[in-house]
């Protein structure tokens, strides 16, 4: 079975991703924020003082990516990193100021966005994109556990 470009579902969400994060993008450009960005700040503005392995797991990235993303808004003023009491090798972020200050100016923002990519767009639709969304992952974790012990 060869399937057409556009039969592919990975690279529909991949397009999509794409025209969400280019809009969102220029959105939040006018406050200095990058759309990566702006989610390490949604949930420091939920629970302040979390650490970067915390927001690793929580946003699905790699330390690395969410330190350098940490650093980056540490040199913009909207947060500051301290190391943990509890494990000196962990860093907790904590708004700045600046940082808590930016929540009402973003939040409207992303809510707006958000209004606007679910309009006519069903509750019972977002649940079942969830659901579907969710299976993706889940076939794509069982691969990966597959492709492990394979190469073991």
């Amino acid at each position: 079975m060869n399937l057409g470009f556009q039969d592919y579902i990975s690279i529909r969400i991949h397009q999509t991703d794409l025209k969400l994060t280019g809009y969102i993008k220029s959105k939040l450009e006018p406050y200095n924020l990058a759309p990566e960005q702006n989610l390490i700040m949604m949930l420091l503005w939920e629970n302040d003082g979390l650490s970067q392995n915390k927001l690793a797991d929580l946003l699905g990235k790699d330390k690395t990516n969410i330190a350098r993303m940490a650093s980056n808004l540490e040199k913009k003023g909207f947060i500051r990193r301290n190391y943990s009491k509890e494990d000196r090798r962990s860093l907790q972020l904590y708004l700045t100021d600046s940082g808590v200050k930016l929540k009402d100016k973003v939040i409207p923002v992303a809510e707006a966005f958000n209004k606007t990519v679910t309009e006519k767009i069903s509750e019972e639709e977002i649940i079942e994109l969830d659901r579907i969304l969710t299976k993706m992952v889940q076939n794509l974790e069982k691969e990966e556990i597959n492709d492990r012990k394979k190469a073991l």
